[in-house]
């Protein structure tokens, strides 16, 4: 897989899945909406950890950087 992500695409969407952590965490999301959010959080911390994004390559997007 070549990363398809950039740094600054990669930081905002690990500051996206702490927000949503920290809102589950106070109570602020509940149910279904923290559940949905849950798995949004989930998938964005996987793809900044491994600098990839699936969805992506169909519409062919990349935010990394030309080598």
């Amino acid at each position: 897989m070549k990363k398809n992500m950039g740094t600054v695409d990669r930081i905002v969407r690990i500051i996206l899945a702490i927000v949503v952590i920290i809102l589950y965490f106070t109570g602020q999301i509940t149910g279904i909406a923290a559940i949905i959010l849950g798995i949004f959080a989930a998938a964005f911390i996987i793809t900044s950890a491994i600098g990839f994004c699936p969805l992506y390559l169909p519409i062919g997007l990349s935010t990394a950087k030309k080598e």
